[in-house]
């Protein structure tokens, strides 16, 4: 049923697709390969997912083949807009013009006016507009990373943290990954950034240890900053997304995802927290396992936190940013700063600074891309650094944070 709803969608959008083509271009040569390379994509992605194996997870095909279909299908529903608001025209006037024929005349010769030649144009170049944007997602921006800076002060920060830079990365989903050079490129940009501690919100793999097994060397070129490198779990990291032959595999897949995380020197916080000491003074951070609105509570903030004093200053790492909505920002110890991921801003959206945010995420997650502030206590969401379901990324680019931590209020 699932895919005869898929299918039958499909063809609906392909009729109107092909009636675009057939209004611009009478050539049948034209028409014939039109119609022979959307059958075979659509071929090529019903085979591919028909042949998913869950004991395996995504894999590059399977995100080969969901760029495909998106590729083709998206613009095409553009398309779609623009013809059936055409037909509804067409289907009013064609009315008019029989009641009209009928009462009068009776020439009921030709009611349904031909579909306008320039509509069809008009369609087609608004489908090569998000067409555009998706091809250029797929062999550009996922790779192009951007270094997204933030001051914040606080009142209560140690004096000895006053500048103090904290490097925050995210989703690296390294299964998903097929170009080296760009991500030594990202490592690079990493370590230009110089910062204080670096913090990992989870999200290693999209669900199999060996994913990481030829990206071990790239990771482990990170440097390791003054104050250290600290990291969490993130949903994918349990691998609850494929079938296991038993619960045994499960679980060493499970241990050898957390043992990856040594391997590229992360100290991985398992519900657990860790002081930075600087001059005298000091700050948590503090780590919990995955904790989502929707998806598997690991996590456990009473626990992660018995090492830490109310008075303290607080860095969280929790994945998911449905934890800071429902459970961190109105807890009664307050943590200052968390830092979550999970999102990936849904690697398509619209982002102009100061003017305009949208992605379809947002009707999802409340809080699902940058900072956010109520009552003094931050969370910042980073965009992710790897990509996952869709190989892509449009108008969302992949993002290191850096946040500058300052004493003191903000001045204007």
């Amino acid at each position: 049923m699932r895919w005869l709803i898929l299918i039958t969608i499909f063809l609906l959008v392909e009729t109107y697709a092909f009636q675009a083509v057939k209004t611009l271009s009478k050539n049948q040569i034209v028409q014939i390969i039109y119609v022979v390379i959307s059958l075979g994509i659509l071929a090529y992605v019903i085979y591919t997912f028909a042949n998913y194996d869950r004991s395996v997870g995504p894999t590059k095909y399977s995100l080969r083949a969901s760029g495909l279909l998106l590729l083709t299908l998206v613009p095409k529903m553009i398309l779609v807009l623009f013809m059936f608001g055409e037909d509804i025209i067409r289907v009013c006037v064609a009315g008019y013009n029989y009641l009209t024929n009928t009462f009068f005349d009776g020439n009921v010769a030709q009611y349904m006016p031909d579909r306008r030649k320039f509509i069809s144009q008009i369609a087609l170049g608004a489908a090569a507009i998000p067409f555009a944007g998706l091809l250029h997602g797929i062999f550009k921006g996922k790779y192009n990373f951007k270094v997204i800076r933030h001051v914040l002060h606080f009142d209560d920060l140690p004096s000895a943290f006053d500048g103090f830079r904290i490097a925050q990365i995210s989703d690296i989903h390294s299964g998903s990954f097929d170009d080296p050079a760009k991500i030594e490129y990202a490592v690079d940009l990493i370590n230009e950034q110089e910062s204080d501690v670096l913090l990992f919100t989870g999200d290693i793999v999209n669900t199999m240890a060996k994913e990481m097994d030829d990206w071990i060397d790239t990771f482990k070129r990170i440097k390791n900053p003054k104050y250290g490198k600290y990291s969490v779990l993130g949903n994918h990291d349990y691998g609850e997304y494929v079938t296991w032959d038993s619960e045994a595999e499960k679980a060493a897949n499970f241990q050898a995802i957390k043992d990856i995380h040594t391997k590229i020197d992360f100290n991985l916080l398992l519900n657990d927290s860790a002081f930075i000491e600087k001059d005298g003074e000091r700050i948590a951070v503090i780590g919990v396992e995955n904790w989502g609105h929707n998806f598997k509570k690991a996590g456990d903030l009473t626990k992660a936190s018995e090492k830490v004093s109310k008075d303290d200053f607080k860095v969280l790492l929790s994945h998911d940013p449905s934890h800071w909505e429902h459970e961190v920002k109105k807890h009664d110890d307050h943590f200052h700063l968390t830092l979550s991921g999970h999102t990936h801003g849904f690697q398509f959206g619209i982002e102009i600074p100061g003017f305009m945010r949208w992605s379809p995420v947002q009707y999802v997650y409340k809080q699902w891309a940058g900072m956010y502030n109520e009552t003094g206590r931050y969370l910042n969401v980073n965009r992710g650094f790897g990509f996952h379901a869709f190989p892509g990324r449009v108008g969302i680019w992949p993002e290191i944070t850096i946040i500058e931590l300052r004493k003191g209020k903000e001045t204007a």
